[in-house]
C-alpha cells in the first residue's frame, strides 16, 4: 500500500508569498495535519509519499493539462494545477502578480512531475514486489465550504471515480470498513476522486485506487488550525482499521 498525501506541504519557492493576497498568505486550503494523522501507517508496512511544496505553488491532484476534473454543475469554483483562486473564491495573487507561462512551466517541472515520476514508480515496485498496489489518496478539507459543496460535509468520503478506479470487493471492504465507526460516510459524493484516483487506479493492471477527504472537524479544530489530540486519536483508531482491511486484502480472495 502507498498512501499519498498531495495536499499537506506548505513551503513556498523564494518571492512566492510575498505575491500572494492577504487571504492567500495563510495557505487556507491545506490539507493540514494529514501526514501526522496517518503517521502510523509507516509501522503497517505501507509507503508514504507527502508533498512539500503548498498546493498553491502546484496543486499535484489536478493533470498537468488543466483539464477539469468536475462540470461546472458540480461546483461553482474551478480549481487549476496552478490555483488562480481560494476555496473561499478570494484571489491567490495580488493584480498583476500571477504565473506566467515560462513560470507556470518551470513549477510544473519542479514540483508536479517528480511526484507523479515517484507515484508511479514506486506503485510500480509494490506492484512488482507483491502482485498487486493500493494507493490511499489522502486529503482533508474544512466541513463548509460553499463554493465547492453545499451544505455541512459527511466526516468520510471515499472516493472511487463511481466505482472504476478499485476492484468492487476491494471498494467493497473499504466501505464496510468505514461503516463500522460513529462517524458519516459518503462514497463517490462530491469527492469522487481526482487525478490521481482516476489516472493510477487501474484494477485491469492491479493497480487500485481510492481517495478519502476527511471534514477536518474530526481530527482538528479548523480556525484556526490546530490539531486537536483526542479527536485525531479516535479518528486514527477508525484509520488504522481500514488500513489494516485493505492491506490484508488480495486479488486472490477477492
Amino acid at each position: 500500500m502507498l498512501i499519498s498525501i498531495p495536499h499537506a506541504g506548505i513551503l513556498l519557492p523564494p518571492g512566492l508569498w510575498d505575491r500572494f493576497t492577504d487571504e492567500a498568505r495563510p495557505l487556507p486550503d491545506t490539507d493540514w495535519f494529514v501526514a501526522r494523522l496517518y503517521a502510523f501507517a509507516r509501522d503497517l508496512g505501507a509507503t508514504m509519499l507527502i508533498a512539500k511544496a503548498a498546493r498553491l505553488v502546484a496543486d499535484l491532484n489536478r493533470p498537468s493539462d488543466d483539464q477539469a476534473l468536475y462540470s461546472a454543475s458540480q461546483t461553482h469554483l474551478m480549481t487549476g494545477v496552478l490555483p488562480l483562486q481560494c476555496f473561499s473564491g478570494t484571489a491567490v495573487y495580488r493584480q498583476g502578480e500571477e504565473p506566467d507561462e515560462f513560470e507556470s512551466a518551470d513549477r510544473l517541472a519542479l514540483y508536479w512531475q517528480p511526484y507523479h515520476d515517484l507515484l508511479r514508480d514506486s506503485l510500480q515496485d509494490i506492484r512488482q514486489q507483491h502482485g498487486h498496489a493500493i494507493v490511499l489518496d489522502a486529503h482533508s478539507i474544512r466541513a463548509e465550504v460553499p463554493l465547492l459543496f453545499d451544505g455541512v460535509l459527511p466526516d468520510l468520503n471515499l472516493g472511487s471515480n463511481s466505482g472504476t478506479s478499485a476492484c468492487p470487493s476491494l471498494l467493497n471492504r473499504a466501505i464496510r470498513t468505514l461503516q463500522a465507526s460513529d462517524y458519516t460516510l459518503v462514497v463517490d459524493g462530491r469527492f469522487k476522486g481526482g487525478y490521481i484516483t482516476r489516472h493510477y487506479g487501474q484494477p485491469e493492471q492491479q493497480v487500485h485506487a481510492l481517495q478519502l477527504e476527511l471534514a477536518q472537524r474530526a481530527y482538528m479544530d479548523e480556525s484556526p488550525p490546530r490539531w486537536d489530540e483526542p479527536r485525531a486519536q479516535m479518528l486514527q483508531t477508525h484509520l488504522q482499521n481500514l488500513l489494516h482491511n485493505l492491506i490484508a486484502w488480495s486479488p486472490e480472495n477477492a
